[in-house]
C-alpha cells in the first residue's frame, strides 16, 4: 500500500491527479532510509530510539569514519535495505569541512540497486 510521498526537509507534493503524491516500492524505501539517517533520536515520541541523527555532526570537525559507522549501524534497521549484497557507504569531507555521503544498496523487495547521495547538514 502506498504512503504519502515526503522527501526529508521538503513540503508534501501534489500528485499527477492533483491530490497528494504517494510513494511506494523502492522510492518509498529510499525516503525511509533518508528519514532514518537524518532524524535525531528522541524526535519521534512513539519511537524514541529511532534515527541516526547525522545532523549532530554539523558544526563539528569532519569525522567521515564516525559518520560512516553511524550510517552502517542504522541502514539495516530499514526493511527496504537488502542484507546482500551489502550496502556500500562512502563518506568524504572536502577542504571546507563539508561532509558528503553516498550510499549504494539493493532494494529488499525488487533487488534493484539504488543510490542515495546527500550532504550532511543540507537537505
Amino acid at each position: 500500500m502506498p504512503d504519502l510521498s515526503h522527501e526529508f526537509g521538503a513540503d508534501l507534493q501534489a500528485g499527477p491527479t492533483g491530490d497528494l503524491a504517494v510513494a511506494e516500492g523502492a522510492g518509498l524505501g529510499r525516503q525511509r532510509v533518508l528519514r532514518r539517517l537524518l532524524t535525531n533520536p528522541g524526535d519521534y515520541i512513539w519511537q524514541p530510539e529511532y534515527g541516526a541523527g547525522l545532523g549532530r555532526f554539523v558544526g563539528s570537525p569532519a569525522a567521515p569514519e564516525r559518520i560512516r559507522a553511524v550510517v552502517r549501524s542504522q541502514i539495516f534497521r530499514e526493511p527496504a535495505v537488502a542484507r546482500s549484497p551489502e550496502p556500500v557507504v562512502e563518506v568524504r569531507a572536502d577542504q571546507q569541512g563539508r561532509v558528503f555521503v553516498a550510499i549504494r544498496y539493493a532494494d529488499a523487495e525488487s533487488g534493484e540497486t539504488l543510490s542515495l547521495n546527500f550532504r550532511v547538514g543540507e537537505q
